[in-house]
């Protein structure tokens, strides 16, 4: 998978691919850590599909093995989600922290990664 460099508002954020699988497992968080390495960004872009299947059950574990590898280089992570495309398990908002967030649409996401504070999230229910 390729992903794009984009500036958001003078922050550069490292930008998946909708509609491709990019971590198949969580040890492939490491390949957003590199993105992000290479391309001087501290957050990344991801759309529900560049995730693993399971990210979004917590049971799985599969999220939080990947946002610790996230979290020790310091990446936020913004998580863009159609609105009813992804079953989110029971307790997955208490993983939603300062950085990760999931948002309906990019742009929302990009705003946030960028500094703003009042952008409205995904309903994680």
């Amino acid at each position: 998978m390729q992903f794009t460099v984009v500036d958001a508002g003078g922050v550069r954020v490292v930008e998946g691919v909708p509609g491709e699988r990019f971590v198949r497992r969580p040890e492939d968080a490491s390949r957003i850590v590199e993105a992000c390495l290479s391309a001087r960004a501290k957050s990344a872009l991801l759309y529900a599909d560049n995730l693993t299947p399971a990210f979004f059950d917590l049971s799985s574990a599969e999220a939080g093995l990947i946002l610790d590898k996230l979290r020790s280089f310091r990446i936020r992570l913004a998580v863009v989600c159609a609105p009813g495309s992804v079953t989110f398990s029971s307790r997955f908002r208490e993983l939603v922290a300062d950085d990760l967030r999931v948002f309906d649409a990019p742009d929302a996401a990009r705003a946030w990664l960028r500094g703003a504070v009042d952008v409205p999230m995904t309903e994680v229910r």
